[in-house]
């Protein structure tokens, strides 16, 4: 009797210790339901934004001063106003080889950044300054895009065989196709836009089936590369490197500079 009157008084403290909760109904449970998750929705968009940040912060800090291609695995790039000794290569230059200026630029005929330059960039600067005589222009390959790339580079050593380098140069770059498209640069095609240029057809395909000017081609690339060129279009004003698609203003500034 004692150890069941015991168990008796052991019921009743528990059921006294412990308070009794009102029941909520259905509205109540949806309110606070609707809260928790309004909470944590918060603390995630909190979290995302903070990550933006984040990653915007790291992106413009690493971001180049201008578009151009690069080249996986290369020397770094001419540091900005680092002098280089640039030579002036072999194809025929637009202007006076005897300019105070030379500008050579480095690039490839399937670059999408080159092809931006010689819209935007090229034309004010031969008409400023070298068809004034105060600037010769150069071009140097840099044909790192890919078998395509060495096959517009020949093509346009067998136009300048011809004496019809910067026709076929002005031909790519205008009728550039996006940097996936390669059908352009066959032996074929690239004969007909020859042949529509006043080029002798029959020479200028033997002379590209043959790959006549792989060494010239290869030649080129390799002196970027020891002047530190690692993308395209970089340009050397007298030494100086202008790296990616800059505007006018840039190229202004740096040959006026070594006009003085």
């Amino acid at each position: 009797m004692v150890e069941k009157h015991k168990e008796q008084s052991f019921e009743k403290q528990l059921k006294i210790s412990i308070p009794s909760f009102p029941k909520l109904g259905t509205t109540q449970i949806l309110i606070i339901t609707l809260i928790l998750v309004s909470f944590l929705l918060g603390m995630l968009i909190t979290k995302v934004q903070y990550l933006e940040r984040s990653g915007s912060s790291a992106n413009t800090a690493s971001a180049p001063v201008a578009p151009q291609a690069a080249v996986p695995n290369q020397p770094q790039a001419p540091a900005p106003g680092q002098k280089q000794n640039v030579d002036v290569g072999h194809i025929t230059p637009i202007g006076d080889p005897n300019a105070k200026v030379k500008i050579v630029e480095f690039a490839d005929f399937r670059c999408p950044f080159c092809e931006k330059f010689f819209t935007d960039t090229e034309p004010q600067i031969i008409s400023d300054y070298v068809k004034t005589g105060k600037a010769v222009f150069y071009f140097r390959h840099f044909e790192f895009l890919g078998p395509a790339s060495v096959v517009a580079g020949n093509a346009a050593e067998c136009a300048n065989e011809q004496g019809k380098f910067w026709d076929f140069h002005d031909y790519l770059y205008k009728n550039q196709p996006s940097e996936s498209d390669t059908s352009l640069y066959t032996t074929d095609k690239l004969t007909q836009i020859a042949g529509t240029l006043g080029m002798s057809t029959t020479k200028f395909q033997s002379c590209l089936s043959t790959n006549k000017y792989d060494k010239n081609v290869s030649d080129d690339l390799a002196a970027g590369q020891k002047v530190g060129v690692n993308g395209t279009p970089t340009i050397f004003v007298n030494g100086t490197p202008i790296v990616g698609a800059q505007p006018y203003s840039a190229f202004q500034t740096a040959i006026e500079a070594a006009l003085k």
